[in-house]
């Protein structure tokens, strides 16, 4: 839910989204309207289509436990390295290394001050020389707390010297924005068309087709 989301919006989604579904297997036995439907007003909903394919795969492989193993954690739907160490290292306290936008900034700041096209490679080496193994997950809080204080102190964000770092496109009248519209309206009405959706929200049919098209390749509808 944080990826790429606000702390101050995920809160009460957090809260209700967990009481809804309490557990992996809640969420596996769910629709996939259900979740859609809890998960409204986050964005992004394709975490929420492949967060229950990770509750099925855990429900089914592992006794509806989520493994501690990052190798295995990154086998699961919508985890990459980076979630997976994440989880590693905060559920498990494993100690393992990873990289996120606050961590890379403090890496960047300390140990690249000067350098530009920085490699998360780069990072992930120093990151594995300087990791507290006994307390992981106490030390990526401090480090990530400390990565966000430079993003709101700094004149220029670190981040930019990074060979990885991709400016947010802009919301506002994007795909994006009326992707998550029209998916709204889908999973408020039994029957919905590409013309009346046009109409309603007064954007060209061609284009709502070719969202509603975008959906349905990535399964959020049917």
């Amino acid at each position: 839910m944080l990826q790429q989301t606000q702390v101050e919006r995920v809160m009460p989604k957090y809260r209700t989204f967990l009481k809804e579904f309490p557990n992996f297997a809640a969420l596996d036995n769910a629709s996939l309207t259900q979740v859609l439907r809890a998960w409204q007003g986050l964005g992004y909903n394709r975490r929420a289509l492949m967060l229950k394919k990770l509750a099925t795969r855990v429900v089914a492989e592992y006794k509806e436990k989520l493994p501690a193993d990052p190798q295995l954690l990154d086998e699961l739907p919508g985890i990459g390295k980076g979630t997976a160490g994440a989880i590693s290292a905060f559920a498990f306290e494993i100690p393992t290394p990873f990289i996120e936008t606050n961590i890379r900034r403090a890496y960047l700041h300390h140990f690249f001050p000067k350098k530009d096209n920085v490699l998360d490679a780069d990072i992930l080496d120093l990151i594995s020389q300087t990791l507290d193994a006994k307390n992981p997950r106490e030390w990526y809080y401090g480090l990530m707390d400390y990565g966000a204080m430079l993003g709101r102190r700094e004149k220029e964000n670190p981040n930019r010297r990074s060979r990885h770092y991709a400016k947010q496109p802009r919301f506002e009248g994007s795909d994006r924005q009326l992707r998550g519209h029209i998916l709204r309206m889908a999973l408020n009405r039994s029957t919905f068309s590409a013309m009346k959706i046009a109409q309603e929200t007064k954007e060209p049919k061609a284009r709502v087709e070719k969202i509603l098209a975008g959906l349905k390749k990535d399964g959020l509808l049917i």
